[in-house]
């Protein structure tokens, strides 16, 4: 697993660990059942702090992205079902947002589509082996 970190971003890093960790699996870059490394092997390989790694995996583990069992560490698990109610929830609040944002900037809805079908393609075709 890759993971590009920009240490000047103002995106926290265990957000950009746990995005990151979220599109792999979106492009079929990390599979189901697929180890992700220690905490401490990922803090020491990007260069971050062990309690920055562990946040990224805490809240990948809430969003059901991945499970941690003690003895094989942190492995995805894809148990999305049952946070779907939130996240759906998080997404309509995220996408009102983006969607002022756009709505003020005089983005018009075809091209804020066309966008979204852009991305979604990308993805799908990613993910396909």
């Amino acid at each position: 697993m890759i993971l590009r970190i920009d240490f000047d971003s103002e995106v926290p890093i265990y957000i950009q660990i746990k995005n990151q960790v979220i599109e792999g699996i979106a492009r079929g870059e990390i599979e189901r059942d697929e180890e992700l490394p220690s905490v401490r092997a990922l803090a020491e390989d990007i260069g971050v702090n062990m309690h920055t790694v562990n946040k990224a995996y805490n809240i990948l583990k809430d969003e059901g992205y991945i499970k941690i069992d003690r003895r094989k560490g942190a492995m995805i698990s894809l148990g999305l079902n049952n946070s779907m109610d939130k996240f759906k929830e998080d997404l309509n609040e995220s996408l009102y947002y983006y969607m002022a944002q756009c709505f003020n900037r005089g983005i018009d809805k075809d091209e804020i589509k066309a966008y979204i079908d852009k991305v979604f393609l990308d993805f799908k075709k990613e993910g396909v082996k």
